[in-house]
């Protein structure tokens, strides 16, 4: 029981965790809640079935599942990143200057706008996310299994995150990025383009998301317009919890979210799983609001 409930946190985990990473890493360099993350999630699936399907279409990759999932997932995380930067250049560049409230607003907004234009222009229905992978079970220790989608959900969401870190860390573009984040204005007297840096942050943000939303698909089954709000909000809390603004805890709160809503469904009651990332998001708030990682910031006079 112990050993199921682990495999399924983990493959929640690594999903809340990619979303997470979009949410902190906006709020690391603008610091800004970018809610229309949740719908970059939702879009990410979408872009992935429309993949899949064009890809039916032309006879492409049919014979190879890995093949299949590549370019699905190729495809939601281009098309997202894409969106991403249109998203930061239309809703958020405009209101650069402007009082704090100002671009949450724009952001609840693109938000709204996102989820009733996927309702008119596609279906208000749930809509099957085409079968990329045979599904395989896998036998562990007699007393647990695992899922060939839940090995391909943790394998790429670690690879993702690995090559974010390693980019972040040691590449010119991360260090401008880490630049960005600690001083605007001195970034740009150091001679760094800062709106590219924004807009490389939405993008990567955006594709991570997208990613996210491609795997959660495949792992459900079908997609819908609303289906970014739930895990939008719970990935804010990973975010929020490993301490946002912080890449390792990002991904540290995501898989710790996943595990402890998985073993919460399994040893009280999965009726009230969605619940218990509220309650972690207020007692995180009020007993450390910085997170696990985050520290506390200095007041500036």
């Amino acid at each position: 029981m112990l050993l199921q409930q682990l495999i399924n946190g983990l493959t929640l985990g690594s999903i809340y965790a990619l979303i997470a990473l979009g949410y902190t890493l906006v709020y690391g360099i603008l610091l800004l809640i970018n809610f229309a993350h949740s719908e970059i999630f939702m879009m990410g699936a979408y872009f992935g079935v429309f993949a899949l399907l064009l890809f039916e279409k032309l006879h492409w990759f049919q014979g190879s599942p890995a093949l299949l999932v590549v370019g699905a997932l190729a495809a939601a995380m281009f098309c997202t990143a894409l969106l991403g930067v249109a998203v930061e250049f239309i809703a958020y560049r405009p209101l650069r200057n402007a009082p704090r409230l100002a671009p949450l607003i724009s952001a609840i907004g693109v938000s709204i706008f996102l989820q009733n234009f996927m309702m008119i222009v596609v279906s208000p229905e749930s809509k099957p996310f085409p079968e990329t992978v045979p599904l395989h079970v896998y036998k562990i220790s007699g007393t647990a299994s695992i899922s060939s989608l839940q090995i391909i959900i943790v394998v790429v969401s670690v690879a993702l995150m690995a090559t974010l870190h390693l980019f972040v860390k040691y590449t010119k573009l991360g260090k401008a990025m880490r630049a960005t984040s600690q001083d605007a204005e001195t970034a740009k007297l150091m001679g760094i383009n800062v709106n590219a840096v924004i807009s490389l942050t939405f993008f990567i943000g955006a594709a991570l998301g997208g990613a996210a939303g491609a795997l959660n698909g495949m792992y459900y089954g079908s997609v819908k317009y609303n289906m970014g709000f739930v895990p939008g909000i719970k990935a804010f809390t990973a975010a929020v919890l490993g301490g946002i603004g912080d890449v390792r805890g990002a991904m540290i709160g995501g898989f710790a979210l996943g595990i402890i809503e998985s073993l919460a469904a399994g040893y009280i009651s999965s009726a009230y799983k969605d619940v218990f990332a509220f309650i972690i998001l207020i007692l995180v708030l009020v007993f450390r609001p910085q997170g696990l990682l985050g520290r506390k910031a200095a007041n500036k006079l």
